[in-house]
């Protein structure tokens, strides 16, 4: 699902991670912000929403995805925009209902043969007897 642009608050801080002393200078991890209530999701998407996203979801509605794995602000930013995405396409995926099925009447009589054969087997271990 592809966020509009004015529902995205990006910002960039001091990253961890790889990068030596440029991590020490340079801004390149990206944050972004998007307030989940403005992008009118449906009821259904916006709980599975809230369970995938835990504590990246504050109590404002706000969803905050933070990426600090790459060198650069580009990479990061693209990063942190696919996350997005994908925890918002995750969130719309349904899955199909159950239905109830109930097993046929050859189907039960096939388990109990089945059964029936098998303890038959465990019956003829043991000790032999000699009557």
């Amino acid at each position: 699902m592809r966020v509009p642009e004015e529902h995205i608050d990006e910002s960039f801080l001091a990253g961890s991670g790889p990068g030596g002393q440029n991590v020490n200078k340079v801004e390149t991890a990206a944050q972004l912000r998007v307030n989940v209530f403005a992008l009118g999701l449906q009821p259904f998407a916006y709980r599975q929403l809230k369970d995938l996203a835990g504590s990246k979801l504050t109590k404002d509605g706000v969803l905050v995805i933070t990426a600090r794995t790459h060198r650069t602000r580009e990479a990061n930013r693209e990063e942190a925009r696919r996350r997005l995405e994908a925890l918002l396409a995750k969130a719309h995926h349904r899955d199909p209902k159950r239905r109830k099925t109930k097993p046929s009447r050859a189907a039960k009589a096939r388990r109990v043969d089945g059964k029936k054969k098998r303890a038959a087997v465990k019956q003829k271990r043991g000790r032999v007897r000699l009557d």
